[in-house]
């Protein structure tokens, strides 16, 4: 039985002022929404909402359309139109950072693609010192040169963000961490090690449309954001050590949150 004929989907509404290609539209995000299809599942084709709907192709192919703006499908040259899976990495703020996953040899990727059942990967890996640039000189008190560490980051083959650190040359240069693999624990188990004893983060997020190369490097779907995050690393003498500049696929991650009641 298709599930066209099993009544996951109504009829149009031809009394109502919206859009056919909207209701239509309205229709499938709301059998989304429900769990009429699944993660993953393939939507009715479009000869199959024709059939149904007594709408035109190009009806349908709207319809579509507007949910892969919202980043709800995905479509697949040749296969059909699916649903997109739902954030798999859940990004807990409070733990992340955790002293015992260094002290493990985990970085915070890594802790949490193990806690998502995934495998993690780090590639286009760039390694280089450079001119500060002017928010970062003032972040990391306006110091004019830094090491920069630029990577790309990895679950089960599919990027979901990319990011570059930048650190002072006196705390960096000629230390494990102008190397390509720091070691167990990644940087800020090498900071500790160095003597700048982490105390704190601070981070700035904000929500926003890719950029074409941004769009190119995480091989981003029509629709889909992405989250830009700004961290500052500070040690326990108040010093910045670290500015790390991330941009992740908005569809691989929910970020949590425990906030103090006081």
């Amino acid at each position: 039985m298709s599930p066209l004929s099993s009544g996951l989907l109504g009829d149009l509404d031809p009394t109502s002022d919206r859009a056919v290609f909207r209701q239509i539209a309205d229709q499938l995000r709301e059998a989304i929404d429900r769990g009429r299809f699944r993660e993953g599942e393939k939507l009715p084709s479009e000869a199959d909402l024709v059939d149904h709907f007594g709408v035109s192709r190009m009806t349908v192919r709207n319809a579509f359309s507007i949910l892969q703006g919202e980043g709800l499908v995905h479509a697949e040259h040749g296969r059909g139109v699916f649903v997109r899976p739902r954030p798999p990495v859940r990004r807990l703020a409070s733990d992340r950072f955790a002293r015992r996953h260094r002290e493990q040899g985990k970085s915070a990727f890594i802790v949490e693609a193990d806690a998502a059942g995934s495998h993690p990967q780090v590639d286009s890996l760039e390694v280089k010192e450079e001119k500060a640039s002017q928010d970062v000189s003032a972040r990391l008190g306006s110091v004019r040169r830094v090491l920069a560490r630029r990577r790309r980051y990895l679950l089960d083959g599919r990027p979901v963000e990319f990011a570059t650190s930048y650190l002072p040359l006196d705390v960096a240069r000629g230390t494990p961490i102008a190397e390509p693999n720091p070691g167990p624990g990644g940087i800020y188990a090498r900071l500790e090690e160095l003597g700048h004893r982490l105390d704190h983060f601070e981070e700035e997020i904000r929500a926003r449309m890719p950029s074409p190369a941004e769009v190119k490097t995480l091989r981003l779907a029509a629709g889909v954001p992405v989250i830009h995050l700004i961290r500052t690393a500070f040690d326990t003498e108040g010093r910045a050590v670290e500015v790390c500049d991330t941009v992740m696929a908005a569809d691989a991650y929910v970020l949590a949150y425990q906030l103090p009641a006081t």
